[in-house]
């Protein structure tokens, strides 16, 4: 089996090595239509082993059709990039295979992840009873949140179920997630209060204490406020400081879901976005999102550990055998096998240091003011978007964006999402790829240029 993985991972070096060389040359891999794709590639199963030529083939062919998702040219989700250190850190993880239940089965990876958690408490400013976990995304993380504060007003909820009118409030920008929580805690998805934002796409902390007070006259218990930290389509964060007064006043549980701009926790020119996030009762972000982490590598903190214990720790004789508490992180996670996702943060932070990460934060913003002086600069461009966010949203002369943004993929040009805010639709540049300089933003938009150029006749008109 050893002398197996060896020649597999000869393979692995061939094939990555083709990969990168063509993510180069080809940034957009070219677009296979559904109905092609059992002609195109063979990835059917069956009885008889494939032959070792016929297997090496497939997969490169599989791989190389596979959306590059850090090239220089993908701007189209809350991911991309690469750190090659981290990438190190995430291949080391695949070849141990620890669960992170355990200290038994995972030895000094437990190590690692306490002392990440234990670093980003010291940058929220917790004390020194906090406690975390590495959920599998920020989905997860806002939903781990909401059970801890389900149990935090009503700690029998978790044997005799939810009982009561429980009124949780969120903006509505919030993740799409909150949602299907409300629907998976028991809550109740019409229990969900969505406050209404303001025009920079923030929540109102005003209309929040009203919803709050005409629930609390209805009868009902307000518990839990997601303030959010970066909004999926405007970049928007939340006023932390004066939501966190509110939540303390009526002793509501506030979470911020940091998923995609809580990393500016490392910034010193940033962390001004959260202020106030000491003042949170837990904390996530997305290593995977802004700092070029492989998927997924999600972080969620909490104030006080005990909290985290009451949702989460259970008796399992089988399984926790040796070590107290404390090392046995199965005891304060959603999971039991649950892959080791620290690591690969680890080697990053470890390579890079604290200030390397904050110059990756401070960097893609550099990128950002760019970006929207370039739309600025042209009376052919419209923005929708402000300053300090990661996410560029604008309009080109008066090109439908969701027809611009699916031209642009069907024909291998750009992978760019459009986004809406109100009644307004446009494109949606998401500035994620801290390998980008300002040369590759310069090209996306020249891309659009040339490309609308080409093809005016074809692209939907819209009024802007």
């Amino acid at each position: 089996m050893q002398d197996s993985i060896k020649d597999d991972l000869i393979l692995f070096n061939q094939i990555v090595n083709e990969f990168l060389d063509d993510e180069k040359l080809n940034p957009i891999s070219k677009k296979i239509n559904i109905e092609d794709l059992s002609k195109k590639i063979d990835l059917s199963l069956g009885d008889s082993p494939t032959i070792k030529k016929e297997f090496a083939d497939t997969l490169r062919k599989l791989i190389l059709a596979t959306p590059k998702s850090s090239s220089a040219l993908f701007f189209n989700q809350l991911f991309g990039g690469r750190n090659s250190k981290a990438v190190i850190g995430d291949l080391l993880a695949v070849l141990l295979n620890n669960s992170m239940a355990t200290y038994k089965i995972s030895g000094p990876q437990v190590g690692v992840e306490k002392e990440i958690l234990l670093q980003v408490k010291n940058l929220i400013g917790y004390k020194e009873n906090y406690g975390g976990t590495f959920p599998t995304g920020g989905s997860m993380s806002n939903f781990m949140s909401l059970i801890i504060a389900r149990d935090k007003k009503n700690l029998d909820i978790r044997n005799t179920g939810v009982n009561q009118k429980l009124i949780m409030y969120a903006s509505d920008n919030a993740h799409y997630s909150i949602a299907k929580n409300a629907s998976f805690s028991g809550i109740g998805r019409d229990n969900v209060r969505y406050i209404k934002s303001n025009s920079f796409g923030c929540l109102d902390v005003k209309l929040l204490e009203e919803a709050i007070n005409i629930d609390l006259k209805r009868g009902y218990t307000p518990f839990y406020i997601n303030a959010t930290a970066g909004t999926t389509v405007l970049g928007a964060f939340d006023n932390i400081k004066g939501i966190s007064k509110i939540s303390k006043k009526y002793k509501l549980w506030l979470h911020v879901d940091g998923a995609w701009g809580g990393a500016v926790l490392f910034s010193k020119s940033y962390n001004k976005l959260i202020a106030g996030v000491e003042n949170s009762d837990s904390f996530c972000f997305n290593a995977h999102k802004s700092l070029g982490v492989p998927l997924s590598s999600s972080v969620l903190l909490v104030a006080d550990k005990k909290d985290l214990y009451n949702s989460f720790s259970n008796e399992a004789s089988y399984l926790y055998q040796t070590h107290d508490n404390d090392y046995n992180l199965g005891q304060t996670s959603f999971e039991c096998g649950r892959r080791n996702n620290s690591l690969k943060l680890w080697t990053m932070w470890k390579a890079i240091g604290t200030s390397g990460i904050s110059k990756v934060i401070d960097h893609q913003f550099t990128l950002a003011d760019y970006a929207r002086s370039y739309v600025r600069g042209s009376k052919d461009y419209k923005l929708y978007s402000f300053d300090d966010s990661l996410s560029i949203c604008f309009n080109y002369k008066s090109y439908d964006p969701a027809d611009l943004c699916t031209k642009l993929y069907d024909l291998n040009r750009l992978m760019i999402g459009f986004g809406f805010f109100g009644k307004q639709s446009f494109i949606r540049l998401v500035i994620i790829n801290s390998s980008n300089s300002e040369k590759e933003i310069f090209n996306f938009f020249k891309i659009i240029e040339e490309f609308t150029l080409e093809h005016h006749k074809s692209i939907k008109s819209i009024d802007i």
